[in-house]
């Protein structure tokens, strides 16, 4: 039996930082104990169990030609400080390569400090986007061809992450991200442009994805964010699982490891990126079906076979996809300690509601009410079934989830319109409470109690 409490976690969307306190109990978790780090919580601060290289790193000052960074497999990332606009070449390579693309080499821009103190005028309060364990996100502005900072309002915008100093978690993060998105392109995942590493400074320029996150739509109630419609709910979802299949079909296969709503970023389209990379690993080798490494991801989101074990399969990852598919569905957190007791945690409570039209009829987000056939939310909450299977071997590969999701969103039966609609409308669903109908499971002023990183 072990006892964890949350700290921090990074919402790019906000400008306050959410806290988890209260004790969450894992009685299926058997190793000696965990502790914090950040924002996340890790079991053991031991290194990976299975067999690999120390990770090693080499710089050079950000004036200097090139620096080197390892994660001791083979997955390494040399960065000139030349070169043509990332951002630009990316979008090159969207329309080459709709498929995706893994680089030798990354062509990653390495930003000075400066540069990026002045993209941001000096880091200043009014241009945080969100702040976390690893530190802050602050909006910052460059000319789209150089990369150069610019005046505000000119060139384009970019986010900036700052990696906090005291943050124990950040240089292992923020390599792994540089070795991975560094190396990776393609339309799902978010675009890394660069990096700076000047003394204790370690930042990362990203694209900026303007609809923010996943979990701001589904989740915040506001008069500013419009509730998704059905057919943006099954966009979003398709594209994410592009994303996870392209990682997982590449030739060096990469387990994301922490899939969830907050880390599915939307652009002026709501087209689906994925990102932070903090926690990828590379996928088993040699004839071995998992990994095994210490526990890393979000309660609540993480695989049960890895949360119990620490092996790591490729199809751990679709568990987690089938977590936020059936946020999508239900438009409730895959934790949520507001609602009713029993019901705390998504997946063990609507799981057997998903198998009948009139029990998935009670748990369906009713923001989205007349807007799907029953067939098509049926044929979306077995494929979530498929997604949440207990044994790994027995859920889908990412390919063919994306392939059952297009086929629903092909669907163009005409949804039934309700009988009594503004009845209907008043009905209270399970896990609401009809004192906070129109938003029943998240505090308003403070951080929902949602999941926890379990790092």
């Amino acid at each position: 039996m072990a006892e964890f409490t949350g700290g921090g976690g990074l919402d790019m969307t906000r400008k306050r930082k959410v806290q988890v306190t209260k004790k969450v109990t894992l009685p299926y978790l058997t190793l000696p104990y965990l502790y914090t780090m950040g924002n996340c919580l890790v079991a053991s601060p031991s290194e990976e169990t299975c067999p690999s290289s120390p990770t090693t790193a080499t710089k050079t000052t950000s004036s200097g030609l090139s620096k080197n960074l390892s994660d001791g497999k083979g997955f390494s990332a040399t960065s000139s400080s030349g070169g043509n606009s990332r951002f630009s070449a990316s979008r090159r390579l969207d329309e080459e390569f709709p498929s995706g693309k893994i680089f030798e080499v990354p062509n990653l821009k390495i930003f000075t400090f400066s540069d990026l103190k002045s993209a941001t005028r000096n880091f200043r309060s009014d241009t945080l986007l969100g702040e976390g364990g690893f530190g802050r996100v602050f909006k910052g502005w460059v000319d789209e061809k150089t990369l150069a900072p610019s005046k505000v309002g000119a060139g384009m915008i970019v986010a900036i992450k700052k990696l906090n100093p005291e943050s124990m978690q950040g240089f292992e993060e923020w390599q792994s991200e540089v070795n991975f998105l560094g190396r990776l392109s393609h339309p799902n995942l978010v675009k890394l442009l660069g990096y700076c590493w000047e003394d204790k400074e370690l930042l990362l320029v990203y694209e900026y994805m303007q609809k923010g996150s996943l979990e701001n739509h589904l989740f915040r109630r506001s008069s500013a964010v419009e509730p998704l419609s059905w057919d943006v709910r099954l966009k979003i979802a398709i594209g994410a699982a592009r994303g996870l299949a392209f990682l997982h079909t590449s030739e060096k296969q990469v387990i994301y490891r922490d899939f969830k709503a907050s880390n599915i970023l939307l652009d002026s389209n709501f087209n689906a990126k994925i990102s932070d990379f903090g926690l990828a690993k590379l996928g088993p080798s040699g004839g071995f079906s998992h990994v095994t490494t210490r526990i890393i991801g979000t309660y609540g989101y993480a695989a049960p076979e890895y949360v119990a074990t620490g092996h790591l399969y490729v199809k751990s990852d679709v568990y987690g996809f089938g977590v936020v598919l059936l946020e999508m569905l239900t438009g409730l957190r895959a934790l949520d300690t507001n609602r009713p007791s029993g019901q705390h945690n998504l997946v063990d409570w609507a799981k057997p509601l998903l198998s009948g039209k009139r029990k998935l009829k009670t748990i369906m987000d009713p923001r989205m009410e007349g807007q799907y056939s029953s067939k098509a939310a049926l044929l979306a909450a077995q494929l979530t079934l498929k997604c949440l299977e207990p044994d790994p071997k027995s859920r889908p590969s990412m390919s063919e989830v994306m392939e059952t999701l297009e086929r629903i969103d092909a669907m163009k039966e005409k949804p039934k319109e309700p009988k009594n609609s503004s009845a209907n409308s008043s009905l209270q669903r399970p896990g609401q409470q009809p004192t906070r109908h129109h938003s029943p499971l998240h505090p308003r002023h403070h951080g929902p109690k949602q999941g926890h990183k379990v790092k």
